[in-house]
C-alpha cells in the first residue's frame, strides 16, 4: 500500500491542478480599458476578469489570457475610463424614490413656479387628495424670495387661494422645513395662537400670524395629520407604493453609476421590505442601512441586529442613525455663536443630548455603528464629546463611528475626529449648493476655515466619506465629485474656499474605498482588487487627468454590478 501513495499523491495533484485551473475561467474579461483601481498595490490596469460576480484578476490584456476560456464573453471597453461603481455614503433611499413619483422642486428657479406646479396638480387631483412635495429652497430661487417673506420664506396666500380643497405639503430641500397651505394647516388646527414645540419653530411674520413655513420638530404638526389621511389607504396600497419608490429609486442610482447606496435612516416596516426582496434576489443595488427609532423603541428589538450581508451583500444593517441638530438652510444648524443673519439665534437641538447618549450606549451594547447627524458646530462638538465617553478607552478606530454631514466645525475639534477614528460623513455638493447663504448665516471667518473644511480634514488624517444626502440633492456624483475638487458651482462658477477642496484621487477615493470603509465592507468593495465584487462603473472622460471643464459633460456610459451591464448609456 506505501508504494502507492507517491502515485496518489501525484494523481490528486492533478485533479486539484485541474479544479485550480477550472475555478480561474472567467466569464467576462473586460479589456482594453483606462483602468483606475483605487488600490494601492496597482492604481492602473487595462483589463479585469470577472467570474460569479467578483474579480478572479486584474492587469494587461496579455496577462488575461489565464483567464480565458471557449466560453469567456471578452468586451472591449476601448480606451474608456472604468471605475469602482459610485457608494451614495449619505442618502434616504426611500425618499430618493418617492421624490421621482412626487412634485421635484429641486430645479425651481421660483416661488412663483413652485406654486404653478402644486396648482396643475390641484386641477388633476380629486378634492381632498394630499398634493405632496420636496426640494424647494428660498436661498436658491435665481429671482429671489417674493416681496411679502419672513427670512426669505414666502406666505402662504397665494398658494392656499389656489388650493382650497386640497392639503398640500412641501418639504424643503434639507428635509428640515416644510410648507403647508391652508387647508393642511387647518386639518392640523394651526393658528395664530400655535406654540411652536422644543426644537422647532412654527414660523410667524412681526404680527404673529403664521406664514406656512414649519422649521425642525415643528413639521411634525403636519406630518402627523399627513400620516393619518396616509392610513386610510389599504395595506396593498401602500406597499404598491413603497414598491414602485423602491424600484424608481434603484433605476434611478444604476443611471448614475451607483451600485451601493448607504441609506441614512431606515425604518421598521422598510426594513422588513428590505429584507424580504434581499431573500428573494430581487435588490438591484447593494444596499446599507442605518436603523432610524428612539431608544425606547430600539432596546428591545436590537438583540436581532447586525444584519449583515443578506442576499449575497446585497442587504445590510449595522448601523443606528440619530441627530442633534438641524440645517444651516433652514437656521436648524446648532451653533456655538450665533448666526449672522439671525440676531441671538443659535439653531435648534432638535434631539436632546441625553436621548442621544442612549443611543449610542445601545449602539456599543450590540456592536451597531452610530451615526449622528450634526451640522453646527455645536451639534459637532457635543457628538464628538458624546463618542469620546461611549468609547470607555476602548479602540476608538474599530467603532468606525460616523459623524453625518460635519459641515461646520470648530477647528479646535478636528483634529478630534482622528484621534477617535470617526467618520466624517460629508456630502461635497452641498458645500457648492449651499455656498450663496453660507458667509450670510456665518461671517466670513466661520466659513472660511470651518465650513465644509475637507483639506484640514483630510491633512488630519481623517477618512471623508462623499454622497449627495439624495433627495436633499440630486444623486449626480459627477457634479458632486466637480464640487469636491473644484468647491465651485456648476451654474454660475461661485467658487467657494477653493484652499479647502480634495484633489483628484481623494475625491474618487472618499466616493469608492471610503465609503465602502465607512460600511466595513472595504473588504467587499470599493477598489478593483482581487476577491471582491465586480461592481464598476464605465464614464466618458477620465476623472482623474481630464480638464476640470470637461468634468461636468461626464457621461454614464455603462453600470456594471457583479460584472453584468446593469446599465447602458450609450
Amino acid at each position: 500500500m506505501t508504494k502507492h501513495i507517491p502515485l496518489l499523491i501525484l494523481v490528486l495533484s492533478m485533479l486539484y491542478s485541474c479544479a485550480a485551473e477550472q475555478d480561474l475561467d472567467a466569464d467576462i474579461i473586460y479589456v482594453n480599458g483606462n483602468i483606475w483601481t483605487v488600490s494601492d498595490e496597482q492604481k492602473t490596469v487595462s483589463a479585469v476578469a470577472v467570474k460569479d460576480g467578483k474579480v478572479i484578476g486584474t492587469g494587461t490584456v496579455e496577462s488575461m489570457d489565464s483567464y480565458k476560456s471557449e466560453q469567456t464573453v471578452i468586451f472591449d471597453l476601448e480606451g474608456k475610463f472604468m471605475m469602482p461603481g459610485f457608494i451614495e455614503g449619505h442618502g434616504h433611499f426611500l425618499g430618493f424614490g418617492n421624490s421621482l413619483l412626487k412634485l421635484n422642486f429641486l430645479d425651481s428657479k421660483s416661488w412663483d413656479e413652485i406654486v404653478s406646479m402644486v396648482s396643475e396638480a390641484a386641477n388633476e387631483l380629486p378634492e381632498g387628495t394630499w398634493i405632496e412635495g420636496r426640494g424647494w429652497h428660498q436661498e436658491k430661487w435665481s429671482a429671489g424670495s417674493p416681496d411679502k417673506n419672513v427670512l426669505g420664506y414666502p406666505y402662504h396666500d397665494e398658494l392656499s387661494a389656489l388650493t382650497p380643497n386640497h392639503p398640500v405639503i412641501l418639504r424643503h430641500a434639507s428635509g428640515h422645513a416644510l410648507f403647508a397651505n391652508k387647508a393642511a394647516m387647518d386639518i392640523a388646527g394651526v393658528t395664530a395662537e400655535s406654540v411652536s414645540p422644543l426644537g422647532g419653530e412654527i414660523v410667524k411674520d412681526g404680527n404673529g400670524q403664521v406664514i406656512g413655513v414649519f422649521e425642525e420638530r415643528a413639521m411634525g404638526i403636519i406630518s402627523q395629520v399627513f400620516q393619518n389621511y396616509k392610513s386610510t389607504f389599504s395595506e396593498a396600497e401602500l406597499k404598491d407604493e413603497w414598491l414602485r419608490a423602491i424600484e424608481k429609486a434603484e433605476e434611478g442610482c444604476l443611471e448614475n453609476g451607483v451600485t451601493s447606496f448607504q441609506d441614512a435612516g431606515t425604518y421598521f416596516y422598510d426594513m422588513e421590505g428590505y429584507t424580504e426582496r434581499a431573500e428573494a434576489g430581487e435588490m438591484r443595488v447593494r444596499l446599507y442601512s442605518m436603523l432610524r427609532h428612539s431608544a425606547e423603541d430600539m432596546a428591545p428589538v436590537l438583540n436581532q441586529y447586525p444584519i449583515i450581508g443578506l442576499g449575497n451583500d446585497f442587504f445590510t444593517c449595522r448601523a443606528i442613525k440619530t441627530e442633534v441638530d438641524g440645517a444651516l438652510g433652514a437656521f436648524g444648524a446648532w451653533l456655538l455663536k450665533p448666526y449672522n443673519d439671525k440676531d441671538g439665534f443659535h439653531g435648534q437641538n432638535t434631539t436632546s443630548i441625553d436621548e442621544v447618549r442612549a443611543i449610542a450606549a445601545l449602539a456599543e451594547e450590540h456592536g451597531m455603528q452610530l451615526c449622528v447627524h450634526a451640522i453646527g458646530d455645536r451639534a459637532n462638538k457635543e457628538v464628538l464629546d458624546i463618542m469620546e465617553k461611549s468609547f470607555s478607552g476602548q479602540e476608538a478606530n474599530d467603532y468606525r463611528w460616523r459623524i453625518e454631514h460635519a459641515q461646520h466645525l470648530d477647528t479646535a475639534d478636528i483634529p478630534r475626529f482622528r484621534e477617535m477614528g470617526i467618520i466624517a460623513s460629508m456630502q461635497g455638493i452641498h458645500c457648492t449648493s449651499d455656498a450663496p447663504f453660507v458667509e450670510s448665516r456665518l461671517g466670513e471667518v466661520r466659513s472660511k476655515y470651518g465650513a465644509y473644511p475637507w483639506r484640514t480634514l483630510l491633512d488630519n488624517g481623517v477618512i471623508i466619506a462623499n454622497g449627495t444626502d439624495v433627495p436633499v440633492e440630486k444623486i449626480d456624483p459627477i457634479e458632486c465629485f466637480y464640487a469636491s475638487v473644484t468647491r465651485k458651482r456648476a451654474d454660475n462658477g461661485f467658487e467657494f474656499f477653493p484652499e479647502q477642496s480634495m484633489s483628484r484621487e481623494e475625491a474618487v477615493y472618499s466616493y469608492t474605498l471610503g465609503n465602502a470603509f465607512a460600511a466595513f465592507e472595504d473588504d467587499i468593495k470599493g477598489s478593483i482588487e482581487q476577491g471582491k465584487y465586480a461592481d464598476f462603473v464605465v464614464l466618458s472622460n477620465d476623472l482623474i487627468t481630464c480638464s476640470e471643464e470637461d468634468i461636468l459633460g461626464t457621461e454614464v456610459l455603462y453600470t456594471i454590478l457583479n460584472g453584468e451591464i446593469v446599465y447602458s448609456g450609450i
